[in-house]
C-alpha cells in the first residue's frame, strides 16, 4: 500500500519522503491557520452565527484542501480566500443589504460557474488571454483593500466628514492593543518566526485578556452547530437580475486568486513543465470550483487556493501528500475552534493588516515603465480601496488597459477575451449608473 501510494504521489521522480511532505503540511497549515480566527470574523458582521461560520472554515478547507491532494496531486492547500470574504461582508451584505443568505447562493452559482468553464477550457483559455502584470496588480488592490479594512477595525483609522478618513484616537484602550498586535506580528514576521501571525494574534488576545479587554463568554460548541448556515443558501434569490454582478465578481476575483497563487507556488516548486505549462492544471481548477461549492452548501465564501503553501513548499513540500497533511489539520481544528471566540477584534484587525502589506509584493511584478500596463495597474490598485468595492477596481483597470491598447495602435496584441470583458464592463457602468 504504502509502494502503490508513494508511485500515486510521484515520490521518487519529484526526490520527496513521508517525513518531509508530513512536516511540509504542517507548516502550511501553521502559516494559514489565522483563517479559521480572521475568517469568522469577518462573515459575523453579517449576522452569520459565529460558531457556525467556524465549523465551516475548518470542514471546507478540510475538503478543499484534502481534495487538491487526492485530485490534483500538487502542495496547495485551499481556504476561504481573504479579500473574497471582504467583499461577501463588506459590499455585498452589508453595502448593498443583500442576506447573507442570498449571497452564499451567489457564492453556489459562481462554483458551479467555475465547473462549467473548466469543462468548456475557457478558464484555462483566460488564463493565457490576459496580461500577468494585472493579476499581481488585483492581487495588491485587494491587498489595500483587506488593510483598510483592518485600520478601520483597529480604530487606527476613522470616517471624517471633512476629509472622508483621518486618524483614530490612539489613546483608546482597544487601539493601543491592536497597535501593539501589529508590532508583534510584524516584529515575529521580521524574525521569520513560523506561524508568525497565529502566534501574534493568539499573544494580542492573550495581553488584551490580562488588561480586561477580551470581553467573551464562552459558550457550548459542537460541530453540530455548522447546521445555522449548512443548506441555508438561497440559490433562487441569487439567480436575480441584480445579482449577476455580484456572481461574476465572485467568479472574477476567485480567478485571479487562484491563477496568482498558481504562478507563484508553481515556480517555487519547480512545476512548470518545458512549455511553461502547469500539468494537469484542469485538476487543480476542477478541485477549487468543488471547493468554492462546498463552502458555500456549509456556510462560507468563496474558497480559493491560498499562497501561503509557498511555505510548505519552501519545507519540501513536493505532492500532494502535502495538502492532505494541511487538510487533515484543519480538519481536527474543527474540534479545538471554541478558543476562536476568544479573539477580540484588536487582534484580528492588525492581522488583516499585516495581510494586506504582504500582497504588496506582488507590486514587483508590475512593468512600471510600460505606461499601458502602469496606468491600468495603479486604477485597479486605487480604485478597489477607495470605492470599497473590487468590482469597480476590476472594472475600471481593465477598461483603462483595452481602451490603452487600441490608443496605442496595438488593438491586434490583446486577446478578444480582453475586449469581451471590457465591454462587459462597459455595460455593467452603464447599468449601475441607471
Amino acid at each position: 500500500m504504502k509502494a502503490r501510494l508513494e508511485r500515486y504521489f510521484k515520490f521518487r521522480e519529484l526526490g520527496a519522503n513521508w517525513r518531509t511532505e508530513i512536516l511540509a503540511g504542517s507548516t502550511t497549515f501553521v502559516t494559514m491557520a489565522y483563517i479559521i480566527f480572521v475568517n469568522p470574523a469577518i462573515l459575523h458582521e453579517t449576522g452569520m452565527p459565529l460558531a457556525a461560520v467556524i465549523a465551516a472554515t475548518c470542514l471546507c478547507a478540510a475538503f478543499g484542501s484534502v481534495l487538491m491532494g487526492v485530485f490534483a496531486r500538487y502542495p496547495i492547500a485551499l481556504a476561504p480566500g481573504m479579500g473574497l470574504n471582504a467583499y461577501f461582508t463588506y459590499t455585498v451584505v452589508k453595502g448593498m443589504g443583500v442576506p447573507w443568505q442570498t449571497a452564499l447562493g451567489a457564492v453556489f452559482l459562481s462554483g458551479v460557474a467555475f465547473l462549467l468553464l473548466t469543462a468548456v477550457g475557457v478558464r484555462r483559455m483566460i488564463v493565457s488571454a490576459i496580461p500577468f502584470e494585472l493579476y499581481a496588480a488585483v492581487a495588491v488592490g485587494i491587498g489595500l483593500f483587506i488593510a483598510l479594512i483592518g485600520l478601520r477595525n483597529a480604530g487606527i483609522i476613522m470616517a471624517s466628514p471633512s476629509t472622508l478618513v483621518t486618524m483614530g484616537n490612539l489613546r483608546n484602550p482597544e487601539t493601543l492593543l491592536a497597535l501593539a498586535g501589529l508590532l508583534l506580528i510584524a516584529s515575529l514576521l521580521a524574525r521569520q518566526v513560523r506561524g508568525a501571525i497565529l502566534l501574534g494574534m493568539l499573544g494580542t488576545t492573550a495581553l488584551g485578556a490580562i488588561f480586561g479587554l477580551v470581553h467573551w463568554q464562552p459558550q457550548p460548541y459542537s460541530f453540530h452547530d455548522i447546521t445555522a448556515t449548512a443548506l441555508h443558501l438561497d440559490i433562487r434569490g441569487a439567480l436575480g437580475v441584480g445579482l449577476a454582478e455580484i456572481v461574476f465578481v465572485f467568479l472574477f476575483v476567485d480567478l485571479f486568486d487562484n491563477i496568482g497563487t498558481l504562478v507563484a507556488v508553481g515556480k517555487q516548486a519547480r512545476l512548470f513543465d518545458e512549455m511553461h505549462q502547469i500539468p494537469r492544471i484542469n485538476r487543480i481548477l476542477y478541485a477549487d470550483a468543488a471547493a468554492t461549492i462546498a463552502g458555500s452548501l456549509a456556510g462560507t465564501s468563496t474558497v480559493t487556493s491560498y499562497i501561503e503553501s509557498a511555505a510548505g513548499v519552501v519545507a519540501g513540500g513536493r505532492t500532494g501528500v502535502t495538502a492532505i497533511v494541511t487538510g487533515l489539520l484543519f480538519f481536527v481544528s474543527m474540534f479545538i475552534a471554541p478558543v476562536a471566540g476568544a479573539i477580540p477584534n484588536a487582534a484580528t484587525a492588525p492581522a488583516l493588516i499585516v495581510v494586506g502589506s504582504l500582497m504588496m509584493a506582488h507590486a514587483a511584478e508590475i512593468p512600471w515603465s510600460d505606461p499601458v500596463v502602469a496606468i491600468s495597474a495603479f486604477l485597479i490598485i486605487v480604485t478597489i480601496p477607495l470605492t470599497f468595492s473590487i468590482a469597480n477596481g476590476l472594472a475600471i483597470g481593465f477598461t483603462a488597459y483595452a481602451l490603452l491598447k487600441i490608443a496605442r495602435g496595438e488593438f491586434r496584441s490583446v486577446s478578444w477575451l480582453v475586449y469581451a470583458l471590457t465591454i462587459l464592463f462597459i455595460a455593467r457602468f452603464v447599468y449601475l449608473s441607471v
